[in-house]
């Protein structure tokens, strides 16, 4: 008797996994790939094409007026899809581009900074302090070990990072 085949989304979960992509990447894209299957009314994306993902990213730009950086990332996601699951090329994809923001990111002066540190105690003050000092992303600081830290040298090696191993 034949193995039962593998359902999509878990042969998604398989490919990113090979790939060796984060947890928050595995999470996000599948998220993305459930609701472009849910926009479509549940149909199989096999059975879909080019223009379903231009009508899916283009309604995510213009309906829902998501920002840039969600939409690239639902397009990234339907391409890894695509290409890696279901073993097709699109092709190109021309779909209406969410607009960038013309804002400025609010970025706390050193006084808010050393204010809002001093309300923070333990193990948050001490991971706040580190992403402070450091270029660290948010889950390399989680994932940090005692044998990551080198004080004589002052640097912290980063493990599985996004692009990689790296000495910060």
């Amino acid at each position: 008797m034949e193995p039962k085949p593998r359902k999509l989304l878990d042969q998604v979960r398989d490919a990113l996994r090979l790939k060796h992509s984060s947890i928050r990447t595995e999470q996000a894209y599948v998220n993305w790939i459930k609701r472009f299957i849910l926009f479509h009314h549940k149909r199989h994306p096999r059975d879909m094409g080019v223009s379903d993902v231009e009508a899916f990213l283009s309604s995510l730009a213009g309906d829902e007026r998501v920002a840039a950086s969600p939409q690239n990332q639902a397009r990234s996601a339907l391409l890894f899809l695509s290409r890696e699951a279901l073993h097709q090329d699109l092709g190109p994809v021309d779909a209406l581009r969410a607009q960038k923001p013309r804002r400025l990111p609010t970025v706390l002066t050193h006084d808010e900074v050393q204010r809002l540190l001093g309300q923070m105690s333990g193990t948050h003050q001490l991971m706040a302090r580190s992403l402070d000092g450091s270029d660290l992303r948010l889950m390399e600081c989680v994932c940090l070990r005692v044998k990551d830290l080198d004080c004589d040298d002052r640097t912290v090696t980063v493990r599985d990072g996004k692009g990689g191993d790296r000495t910060a």
